[in-house]
């Protein structure tokens, strides 16, 4: 397995998808699990994959925007390699269990339907010049309402176009049934971004603020997930029939 991930300038970015891997390779030891990056960190995705030509890459990607479409495609070219790539890992129920764990940890009572009922909570997400990777996001948000029986689950975008942070806690305030708010950044890694998600929050008075999702066993679950469809998908491509189809 090749773990893909976008890389940043803060090292907490590489740390929390290192420890991505090895919760993976916990789960399953006798996988041979990478790590590579796009941009900042190392190493590079044309160091790696050029030398792993049996793996399947894992894009550790919530949305399909602009990464997953051209990005990791056009990286993985250059390094002359035609490893299998999965899908990106939203959307799917296991990170709503995640957001859960994250708001769980924050304080936030996410077991009692009472409170789920009158706690309004924003899903803070990076935002994509892409409006189908936004609709994809929404549709989560929606989806977690509808599942987990919130009073209102609200999109922010902490970069490009709003709502912002501060909007989006204005709107959840606005409703009658909500009476308490909660932040939970939709995002995988520290960095730039949710640090501005939490100043907001704090600066704007949300009840609870989550952590990013990072290396939470839903994550780890669902990346080996991604791998098994991918190399499943591989496999039958691969096979003599499907050569001779």
């Amino acid at each position: 397995m090749l773990l893909l991930a976008h890389g940043s300038r803060d090292p907490r970015h590489a740390a929390t998808v290192e420890a991505l891997a090895a919760a993976v390779r916990a789960l399953r030891p006798e996988l041979d699990v990478a790590t590579a990056y796009l941009d900042h960190c190392a190493p590079r995705i044309a160091q790696v994959a050029a030398r792993r030509a049996d793996a399947v890459a894992v894009p550790l990607l919530l949305n399909r925007a602009f990464h997953a479409k051209h990005d990791i495609p056009a990286a993985l070219h250059a390094a002359g390699s035609a490893i299998p790539v999965a899908d990106v890992l939203g959307p799917s129920p296991l990170l709503l269990d995640a957001l859960d764990r994250r708001l769980a940890e924050s304080g936030q009572d996410t077991t009692d339907p009472a409170v789920r009922a009158r706690t309004g909570v924003v899903l803070a997400a990076a935002g994509s010049s892409d409006p189908a990777a936004n609709a994809t996001t929404r549709a989560v948000a929606a989806e977690w309402q509808r599942s987990r029986g919130w009073a209102a689950v609200t999109v922010a975008h902490a970069s490009g176009s709003g709502p912002t942070v501060a909007d989006a806690l204005a709107a959840l305030r606005a409703d009658p049934a909500v009476r308490a708010t909660a932040v939970a950044p939709y995002l995988l890694a520290p960095g730039l971004l949710p640090d501005r998600i939490a100043t907001a929050a704090t600066a704007h008075g949300a009840d609870h603020l989550a952590q990013v999702l990072g290396p939470a066993p839903e994550l780890a679950r669902l990346v080996l997930a991604r791998h098994a469809e991918a190399a499943k998908a591989a496999e039958a491509t691969d096979s003599p029939a499907a050569r001779t189809a």
